[in-house]
């Protein structure tokens, strides 16, 4: 089955930087468009950067400049590179993989890794 499995959270100071991973199993990783995601307290599950199988890149305005996503489909693993971090950063970040079907999509989710940016 598929399996996620986010690291590289932690804790840092606002302007210091953090790499996330995502190493993906039981998947072919190179047919799948994928996803970080943030939530923070209180608040709803938030796209933050997305990577399609062509490597075309998005990002949320609130990050953009600042983070960068990226894949190593050779080692089925994502990216996200976060600088300039600042406290509303903070959150769990999830890893989300769109795999596509004849009859539609669906999203596979990690288990989230922590973030914390302190003032």
């Amino acid at each position: 089955q598929v399996e996620l499995v986010e690291s590289g959270g932690g804790l840092v100071q606002a302007g210091g930087s953090l790499r996330l991973s995502c190493a993906a199993s039981g998947t072919v990783f190179s047919n799948n468009d994928m996803g970080w995601y943030r939530q923070a307290p209180g608040k709803q599950r938030e796209l933050v950067a997305f990577i399609t199988r062509e490597y075309v890149t998005s990002y949320a305005d609130s990050v953009k400049g600042r983070f960068t996503i990226s894949r190593d489909n050779a080692k089925d693993t994502m990216y996200l590179q976060m600088n300039s971090l600042k406290p509303e950063d903070t959150g769990v970040y999830y890893c989300m993989q769109r795999e596509w079907y004849p009859v539609g999509e669906y999203d596979f989710w990690g288990q989230g890794t922590q973030v914390t940016v302190s003032s």
